[in-house]
């Protein structure tokens, strides 16, 4: 009963969301005399309900506040949004996801994987843009992902892109010349990230292949 409640309450205020996002929205960019605290607390409700995407509200937020603050207030509110995302997920929708994930044998080997390689998992997928948010935050969820790991890994790979929502919305209101530095920093990230994963992996792969080798009967290996 209180898990179908609390989805109710989280369904009540999506719909709402969506019925007043632009009087939400014309609320939310008149918060910049108000205290930070409540941005951020509004940033984090469109953050959960992504009616609005989140990049347009990074935006405005790097509009209002500049580039490093709105990079710091637009990281906080993602993050905050992203944890209670999993932990809603996780409580309310864990067992029966796991379920689903042990009726399928591929997708249960596949999150075997994903659960012994979970950090840097969730670090790589949250620096490439084009992933969405919800998928990582569900997928982990209902997998046996501690929060901590999951918390950390993703609060990192978050730092690059909400630093990039805020330089992108202030250099719409300034000249500023910040983007492309940005944008090249954020490019190196991945591109360094992606190459330090497959170097790590390969290695795991590669000790993995020599403890099978020597796990393996003589005669099997004279073969």
């Amino acid at each position: 009963m209180n898990k179908r409640l609390l989805f109710v309450f989280y369904l009540f205020i999506a719909i709402a969301i969506y019925i007043y996002q632009d009087q939400l929205l014309t609320w939310f960019q008149q918060t910049q005399d108000s205290s930070i605290y409540l941005t951020m607390f509004i940033g984090t409700l469109f953050a959960l309900f992504p009616i609005i995407p989140f990049p347009i509200i990074g935006g405005i937020i790097g509009a209002m506040y500049g580039t490093f603050l709105g990079g710091f207030v637009t990281w906080v509110a993602s993050t905050a949004a992203s944890l209670i995302m999993f932990l809603f997920i996780r409580f309310v929708f864990q067992s029966w996801g796991l379920k689903v994930i042990h009726r399928y044998k591929r997708l249960e080997m596949v999150t075997a994987m994903f659960e012994r390689n979970a950090f840097i998992t969730i670090l790589v997928s949250r620096l490439i843009p084009f992933i969405p948010s919800i998928i990582v935050n569900a997928y982990s969820a209902v997998s046996r992902v501690s929060f901590l790991s999951y918390a950390v890994a993703s609060s990192l790979g978050k730092i690059p892109a909400m630093l990039l929502f805020a330089v992108l919305g202030h250099s719409l209101v300034s000249t500023n010349q910040e983007v492309f530095f940005v944008v090249a920093i954020y490019a190196i990230i991945i591109l360094m990230t992606i190459y330090f994963y497959s170097r790590w992996k390969k290695s795991i792969e590669l000790k993995n292949s020599k403890q099978q080798s020597r796990s393996l009967p003589n005669y099997q290996k004279a073969k």
